[in-house]
């Protein structure tokens, strides 16, 4: 019989904590996200966290360290070979990514994957670049009208997006050729981990903006899951925002979609208020999408102050027997070089009102120890690496 009867996972998307210990492989070397932030806006104002121990894991102006936390807290080292965000959630389920996804940062996409792709699509491309997601719309969207040609681009993360103003190129065609994307990049010479499509609506340059009708196109999870194992057990596995996306629907078995930080939240304690047993999974996009990659370390701290106000709603629909668990997949420092993840350490707190004796307990091997906890607890197979934390909950 499980110990809690719901646990709802809390994915702070790129709140890392610290340089981890291999950064300098990744050129990372000084990176901490959520001290910079706090450094930049003269400390953060997070009463929830605080008092769950947030203080404890690391030294971040304004959110004090406490003799006495209400919650369990950790910090996470991540032993996947990567620092994005496939990598991060799948080694939160238990698997280990010992060879990283490809990236075209410095050079695009081969012509021959694109010359794929118009052919197999009935459009031409520009861009073909690394580029933010906002930039490049203003380099090609005036373009894009005239010409109905597809904006193409990466990043430091290993993607192929397909930007489309949904008044010239409709939703569906834009789909469309994201499935032929994904097909052609199943080559291993190109196999990124995600195709993403990126709609957005305006009529000149400077009035662009991104719409709420993304999708992701992810590589399949190479190996089954701590999710596959809650499904195939019939617990319910809730996939909040774009966790379907991340393990392209595996071990999900209802799906929720999301608009936003403040939506995602609000979804999450509706579900709260329901009767169920299992995982309710979500991730808060924003933090990374249009905070860290766009380095607005004055948009994510508020964003963090925002979460926490909303934090405290959830709490007071939160059972004695449900278990909360809050982290982070990567880093985004906003005030590091470049516009890219950045490889730390993550946070994790682990908070139920029934907890007797809640303490930090330090640097833990893996974010796997998340999906062990997890597996742990509902009596279902983990089939990955992980060691459950669960007998140091009380």
């Amino acid at each position: 019989m499980e110990k809690y009867k719901r646990v709802f996972l809390i994915v702070l998307d790129s709140l890392g904590i610290g340089e981890a210990h291999d950064a300098e492989k990744f050129d990372d070397l000084g990176a901490n996200t959520l001290a910079h932030i706090c450094e930049k806006v003269g400390g953060l104002d997070v009463p929830c966290m605080e008092g769950m121990g947030l203080g404890n894991i690391g030294q971040f102006q304004g959110i004090h360290a406490l003799k006495k936390q209400l919650a369990y807290t950790a910090r996470l080292e991540e032993v996947s070979n990567g620092k994005d965000t496939m990598t991060g959630h799948w080694e939160m389920m238990g698997l280990h990514i010992t060879k990283p996804f490809k990236t075209f940062t410095d050079t695009g996409f081969p012509q021959e994957f694109i010359d794929l792709f118009e052919a197999k699509t009935g459009r031409k491309c520009v861009g073909n670049y690394a580029e933010s997601g906002t930039k490049i719309l203003d380099d090609w969207g005036e373009h894009q009208i005239k010409t109905g040609d597809w904006i193409v681009y990466t990043s430091a993360d290993s993607v192929f997006q397909i930007a489309a103003n949904e008044e010239v190129i409709p939703l569906e065609e834009l789909y469309k050729a994201c499935e032929i994307a994904r097909e052609i990049a199943m080559d291993d010479r190109w196999k990124v981990g995600r195709i993403i499509a990126r709609p957005y609506i305006g009529k000149k340059k400077g009035e662009f903006v991104r719409t709420a009708n993304r999708h992701d196109l992810a590589l399949k999870p190479f190996g089954k899951t701590v999710l596959d194992s809650l499904k195939e057990n019939k617990i319910e596995v809730i996939g909040i925002g774009k966790i379907p996306d991340i393990f392209v629907d595996q071990g999900i078995t209802r799906k929720v979609k999301t608009v936003s930080n403040h939506d995602g939240m609000e979804k999450t304690i509706e579900i709260a208020k329901e009767e169920f047993t299992g995982l309710a999974f979500l991730n808060l996009v924003d933090f990374d999408a249009v905070y860290g990659h766009r380095r607005n370390p004055e948009g994510y701290g508020q964003a963090i102050v925002e979460f926490d106000q909303q934090l405290e709603q959830l709490l007071y629909h939160l059972n004695s027997d449900d278990l909360l668990m809050i982290t982070a997949d990567h880093g985004n420092d906003p005030t590091y070089k470049g516009t890219d993840h950045t490889r730390e350490n993550v946070p994790l707190i682990i908070y139920s009102k029934s907890l007797q004796m809640p303490k930090h307990l330090g640097l833990q091997k893996s974010y796997a120890v998340i999906g062990a906890t997890i597996a742990d607890n509902f009596g279902v197979e983990n089939p990955g690496i992980g060691t459950s934390l669960l007998d140091k909950i009380i």
